[in-house]
């Protein structure tokens, strides 16, 4: 729950047992935590570090946690910061986006500094095997529910192999809901065996491929891949949508690691369900947000609903945040 925070499930374990028993021996803490002795010390590192507890001049192992109140109440601020700081870089990112689609919009002629429209599903699948059969070090992509997935051609595997075999890092990032796609699974256990690394997260934004720093390609209507792309070589707007990617790629789960479920039964698509039901979106927006049916998203509503007693949907939550599971 805690991760974002900088402290790992183990770590977080030992605050919580030294919270509540704030003057327990190392072996204590170990019992109570599930964990070996060791590792309690360097969890009781970690959190020196993060300045979560206070140690004893002593004696390393005698302990006194400090009040969450204080400290993570300032961790989640500081983190708040970054967050909203990155997000202003987005935001003039997109700006500047935005302003090379309007100024370039009405011209036939090709700017490769720039940009350049790539009009048509098949011109930008043409345009992704050049740019693959070129890479030199890496190929980076977002890939959301509804996009194609990478073997649609024989030609794009053999491309994308020859790539990973001359040492070009392949990683690409998709929506759980690729989980249940057989054509998508059979291609990342393919990609997987060449050396291509896959993750998924619960939502992205739009469709994303940069390659090797230099070009980036990005849709011309986020709402509909089909229209075509717009390929950057501005080198701000490419380092913006390959911060993008990291980011994404930090808080993904890697493909073979079945998704994780928290203490109270909650995984990932749980949380992000409430955070869209707290802020009062629809099913059909849910849905169309996480790349599952509607009925999915109406069977999964009505669950957390029970499990929270809640008897509407903003009922749940409200009841969500303050119980903390969001």
């Amino acid at each position: 729950m805690l991760e974002v925070l900088g402290l790992s499930a183990d770590v977080e374990m030992v605050y919580r047992v030294t919270l509540e028993h704030p003057r327990a021996e190392i072996e204590k803490v170990a019992r109570l935590s599930g964990l070996s002795e060791c590792e309690v010390r360097r969890a009781f590192d970690e959190l020196a570090d993060l300045q979560l507890l206070h140690r004893s001049t002593k004696s390393p192992d005698d302990v006194q946690p400090v009040s969450p109140e204080v400290r993570l109440t300032g961790l989640l601020a500081q983190h708040e910061l970054e967050l909203s700081s990155r997000q202003r870089k987005l935001e003039a990112t997109r700006a500047a986006v935005s302003s090379l689609t309007a100024r370039y919009a009405n011209k036939s002629g090709y700017a490769p500094e720039v940009v350049h429209r790539l009009v048509g599903a098949d011109v930008v699948h043409k345009r992704l095997e050049e740019l693959t059969d070129q890479a030199r070090d890496e190929c980076l992509s977002l890939a959301p529910t509804g996009v194609q997935a990478a073997d649609t051609t024989e030609a794009g595997k053999t491309l994308e192999q020859k790539a990973l075999e001359r040492g070009v890092s392949i990683r690409t990032i998709y929506q759980e809901s690729f989980r249940n796609d057989p054509a998508a699974l059979r291609h990342v256990r393919w990609l997987a065996s060449y050396g291509g690394l896959t993750r998924t997260v619960p939502t992205l934004p739009m469709l994303v491929v940069t390659v090797d720093n230099e070009v980036a390609l990005v849709p011309l209507d986020p709402d509909n891949c089909q229209a075509g792309a717009l390929e950057l070589r501005s080198q701000g707007a490419v380092a913006a949508m390959r911060s993008l990617f990291e980011q994404f790629w930090k808080a993904a789960t890697p493909w073979h690691e079945a998704s994780h479920v928290d203490t109270r039964g909650l995984c990932r698509r749980d949380r992000e369900l409430l955070h869209f039901l707290a802020m009062g979106n629809t099913d059909e927006f849910i849905s169309r947000r996480l790349g599952v049916s509607l009925r999915t998203v109406r069977r999964r509503v009505a669950d957390l609903m029970r499990r929270l007693n809640a008897r509407s949907r903003f009922e749940a939550g409200v009841q969500a945040a303050r119980s903390g599971w969001l």
